[in-house]
């Protein structure tokens, strides 16, 4: 079964989706990012990403009053990133309530202090964020492509890294539907890597593609706030 994990991103304190990772193109919901949670939680989603989009292109945590607002919700488990480039932004986020912290830049800009935050703090509270283009990796909220492959980005972080997060950015917001091919192949490289796939979920059968892909985890946004794949359908996974 594929876990489902409800997006939240954040801009101003409010929700907003983006498509194609361009903050030109984004759609905002009436919806406060806190309301959205509880309605997470009611449908048994407990684990949320959310993401702060102006510190992810700022570089550095603009929203931690949304991250202190989410994490006070009883059962959430707010997984948090967007410019989380130091020790002390990844301090920042756990003392406002973080149960995990999601790193991108970093690792490509300065993989040796994301290596020692990993060991510093464990693999099951920092992730590794590839948000990738092709499959070379995009920084700095995307505005930003590398030169670097997505497999040599994780190479260097075995044994130690858990989890990563790999987003489709050509996908993101479009629900053309993900590449279950491409997350395979990713797996056969890392097996022992847990892979949850972000980008381009469209319908319940773009999930359940995933799943029988043997994708371990999904992030699904745009899709939920506008209705395509309605929450009674999630539950515990699919």
């Amino acid at each position: 079964m594929i876990k489902v994990v409800p997006a939240i991103d954040i801009i101003g304190g409010r929700c907003v989706r983006l498509s194609q990772g361009d903050y030109n193109r984004s759609t905002f919901y009436s919806a406060e990012p806190s309301e959205m949670a509880v309605r997470f939680l009611g449908a048994g989603l407990s684990r949320i990403h959310a993401v702060d989009l102006e510190g992810a292109k700022s570089g550095h945590p603009v929203n931690l009053d949304s991250l202190r607002k989410l994490s006070s919700i009883s059962g959430a488990e707010i997984e948090w990133g967007g410019g989380i480039k130091t020790r002390e932004d990844v301090d920042a986020a756990f003392e406002a309530g973080a149960s995990r912290v999601v790193m991108g830049t970093t690792a490509v800009k300065d993989p040796g202090l994301f290596k020692s935050l990993l060991l510093e703090y464990g693999s099951d509270r920092i992730v590794l964020g590839a948000d990738v283009r092709g499959t070379k990796v995009a920084v700095s909220g995307w505005t930003e492509t590398s030169a670097m492959d997505i497999s040599t980005l994780l190479e260097p972080f075995f044994p130690d890294l858990l989890e990563v997060i790999v987003t489709d950015i050509s996908k993101d917001g479009m629900f053309s539907g993900p590449d279950p091919v491409f997350y395979k192949d990713l797996m056969n490289r890392f097996p022992s890597l847990v892979i949850t796939a972000s980008g381009g979920v469209g319908s319940i059968d773009d999930i359940k593609s995933l799943g029988q892909a043997g994708v371990p985890a999904v992030i699904v946004g745009k899709a939920l706030y506008e209705g395509r794949i309605r929450l009674e359908e999630l539950g515990h996974g699919c």
